[in-house]
Order: C-alpha cells, then sequence, then structure tokens
C-alpha cells in the first residue's frame, strides 16, 4: 500500500471536472430551492436584455407581482367527477408570432393557476387537473371585444378567467389583450364558453 507522500497528484483537468460537476450540481438545487420558495427573503433581480438576433424571438419578462383578475368566485362543481382543461384563447388579430403566442399562453396559465392558489387552493377541480396531466387546449378568436365577452361569460360561469396584458416590449403596444385563460374547469363547463372557437 503506497504512503500518502508517494502518491501522484490528481492532475489540474481531474480537478476542473470535479469542481464544475460539483458547481453545476450546486446551482441546480439552489435553483430549486429557490423555485420552492425556500430564499423568500431576497428579491430576484432583472437581468439586462441582451441583444437577440432578427430572427430569434425576444425573451418574454414579466413582473413578479402579477395582477390577477379579481373575477368574483370560482365554483367548485364538487359533482362533477369530469376530466379538467384549461382552454387559452388567442387573439389572431394582433399578428403576433408563434414565440410570442406561447409566452403569452404561457403567461395566461401561471396566471389561472395562480388565481386558484390564492383563492381556492384545496380545490378539487384543480388537484383533478394537476394530477390529470395539465390538459390546455388553444382556440382563436379575432378582437378584443370577442376576448371580453368569453370572459365575461366564463366569470358568469364560476370560471376562472384570466387575461393577459403584454407589457408592450417586444411586438405590440403596451396593455393590449393578448390571451385569456379560461379554467381549470370541468370539461362540460369550459366548452359552454370556448367549444364553439376554432383551435389555434
Amino acid at each position: 500500500m503506497a504512503s500518502l507522500e508517494n502518491r501522484p497528484l490528481p492532475s489540474l483537468t481531474a480537478v476542473a471536472i470535479a469542481t464544475a460537476i460539483v458547481a453545476g450540481l450546486g446551482g441546480y438545487f439552489v435553483g430549486q430551492a429557490s423555485s420552492l420558495g425556500l430564499f423568500q427573503g431576497s428579491r430576484h433581480t432583472k437581468a439586462a436584455k441582451e441583444p437577440v438576433d432578427s430572427d430569434e424571438e425576444e425573451i418574454e419578462e414579466s413582473s413578479d407581482e402579477e395582477e390577477l383578475d379579481d373575477n368574483g368566485d370560482i365554483q367548485n362543481f364538487t359533482s362533477s367527477k369530469e376530466e379538467c382543461k384549461l382552454v387559452l384563447v388567442v387573439r389572431t388579430d394582433l399578428g403576433m408570432t408563434k414565440g410570442k403566442i406561447a409566452a403569452q399562453c404561457s403567461h395566461a396559465t401561471l396566471a389561472c393557476y395562480k388565481y386558484f392558489l390564492r383563492r381556492a387552493p384545496n380545490s378539487p377541480i384543480l388537484q383533478r387537473w394537476e394530477r390529470l396531466g395539465q390538459a390546455k387546449v388553444a382556440v382563436q378568436v379575432k378582437s378584443e371585444e370577442e376576448l371580453e365577452l368569453l370572459q365575461a361569460q366564463a366569470i358568469s360561469l364560476g370560471l376562472c378567467a384570466q387575461v393577459i396584458h403584454d407589457a408592450g416590449r417586444t411586438q405590440i403596444a403596451s396593455g393590449s389583450a393578448t390571451v385569456l385563460g379560461v379554467g381549470p374547469g370541468p370539461k362540460s363547463e369550459v366548452d359552454k364558453v370556448t367549444g364553439h372557437l376554432k383551435l389555434l
């Protein structure tokens, strides 16, 4: 058995690789802890926007303090045992690119989810939607008036209905209503609002 004094030292490459692995794992776990809210005392700072190539989509930013539409009480639909879904109603008259639509739909999904967490965190509808794969469907309308009408109809049925208004930093005017999230809710109830719309 070789003594410690006679053992060869690890190469600089091996040390660099080990350091990179430890740093990567550490960063991953810090990121996971942050996303779970374990560092609630610290505020995230926004990184400066880097220039993007003309053929790339600009990165969407949203504030940490999103305003959620206060649209009344959500029904529990406790008697319903059917599958639940979330429908994303996208305005096509704005001429948004695919990347912009994807970002706006993501904002709408998160807004609906946050609304449920604040208003009805133990909702059987939310739990069923989460457990069964978080079904989402994207449909289209051609005007802001249609979007507002659908939101009012959803609210009257006791569904969550969140409209996303763009910050105006990329393609469209600030404050433009881009996407309406309806649900999650029982398919039959959500279809009363959006079932007649064409898929995106």
